[in-house]
């Protein structure tokens, strides 16, 4: 009787140790995030794809939706009450616009500007990527050498226009600063913008229930 009792209790005993360690193990991999786990990089901007989509109607140019996504990663990534950086293009200082709502609007509608001009001045649509930061004023000098746009085209615009205001676009005056001493505009505003496009493709797409910045105003 003793040997069978003591066998009952190994058994049992075994028996608890292995429910405690499956235990252990469901508890750490519940706690535990998965490591392939990949976040999106452009999940706040794309907060606002069906505000900007909503605001190029008003242009016909909706099919541009995901290239504004892109200006607006480069932008802000989504952040800030002018998350377009619109305020300058509306003749304000920077940040001035503190909805987003204005912003992507005042953002489009100077999209639309610059894109409508270059369309005119037969320049690529780099150029007009480049305008968005730089102005118009870069697509007449991209017409008036070629059409297309370069860095290299964009840091002799950027140098005209610091020798105009050299107290003005100075960089901070900060000499490591990458566009120094380029310091009007980003010369690699475009190529980036461009990236933005290309990586917006492979991101995690915004699901249709998914409720939109835009819906909140």
């Amino acid at each position: 009787m003793k040997k069978r009792r003591r066998k009952k209790f190994k058994t049992f005993f075994v028996l608890f140790l292995l429910f405690c360690a499956l235990a252990l193990f469901q508890t750490y991999f519940q706690q535990s995030p998965p490591h392939n786990t990949k976040t999106d990089p452009f999940a706040d901007v794309k907060k606002y794809s069906s505000l900007i989509h909503s605001e190029l109607e008003k242009y016909q140019l909706e099919s541009y939706t995901s290239v504004l996504v892109a200006l607006m990663q480069q932008e802000s990534h989504g952040k800030g009450g002018d998350p377009m950086q619109a305020s300058e293009s509306a003749g304000l200082a920077p940040n001035t616009i503190t909805d987003p709502k204005q912003s992507i609007q005042v953002g489009v509608k100077h999209f639309q500007r610059v894109l409508t001009y270059g369309n005119q001045k037969k320049v690529d649509f780099p150029t007009i990527i480049q305008a968005y930061n730089m102005g118009k004023g870069y697509v007449d000098y991209i017409a008036q050498h070629g059409g297309k746009h370069s860095e290299e085209l964009a840091k002799e615009f950027s140098l005209l226009r610091v020798k105009e205001k050299p107290n003005l676009y100075t960089c901070g005056g900060n000499k490591n600063n990458f566009r120094y001493p380029y310091c009007y505009g980003d010369f690699t505003y475009s190529t980036k913008v461009t990236k933005n496009m290309q990586l917006l493709v492979d991101s995690v797409p915004v699901t249709k229930n998914e409720k939109t910045t835009g819906e909140s105003f």
